[in-house]
């Protein structure tokens, strides 16, 4: 039994550490997230008066077989009990390194060309910026990064962010991820 135990614990650590490694030097980070999300990055309706601007995203070394990129920003502490999807970006060009400021902002037209940005939460396209009930505890909000091993996900602006994480869990290669809080 114990020899079994033993087995299986070796088992599990090598394949997080084989895990790990996968994607050891892929980073994600923002010069615009210090820890928690400024008035910026916060929704200008349902209660909230933010700007709703998407903070600037930079990544780096991907891994080997990576075609493509894709982003997404969730929130797992919304009272829906399943969470709420601020941004999805997905087809984002294997070159690209980064998202600028706004690049969420469907009408400035800042993201890169060939991204597609769809639905949130929210129910429409872009960027959708932080807005828990108020009163709540400080909100997490997890932006990640996928490393993607296929250029295109085959799916357009109107696919729902539950459909875009399927497919995004079948494709991909490794992720990165910055966490910020926000409460009110």
């Amino acid at each position: 039994m114990k020899r079994v135990i033993l087995s299986l614990i070796c088992l599990i650590a090598s394949n997080i550490a084989m895990t790990t490694s996968y994607a050891e030097g892929f980073t994600l980070s923002s010069p615009d997230i210090s820890g928690q999300l400024s008035h910026a990055q916060v929704f200008n309706s349902f209660g909230c008066s933010g700007e709703n601007i998407s903070p600037q995203l930079n990544w780096q070394n991907a891994p080997k077989g990576t075609k493509s990129f894709a982003l997404t920003v969730y929130d797992p502490d919304a009272p829906t009990g399943s969470g709420w999807w601020h941004w999805v970006v997905f087809d984002i060009p294997v070159d690209v390194r980064s998202l600028a400021t706004n690049a969420g902002n469907i009408k400035a037209a800042v993201a890169p060309k060939g991204s597609i940005q769809s639905r949130t939460s929210f129910g429409s396209e872009g960027f959708g910026g932080a807005c828990p009930p108020q009163g709540d505890a400080p909100h997490q909000y997890i932006f990640t990064i996928h490393a993607l091993k296929i250029e295109s996900l085959g799916l357009k602006a109107d696919a729902i962010a539950e459909l875009v994480g399927f497919y995004l869990g079948q494709n991909t290669l490794a992720k990165a991820s910055v966490v910020a809080y926000y409460g009110r």
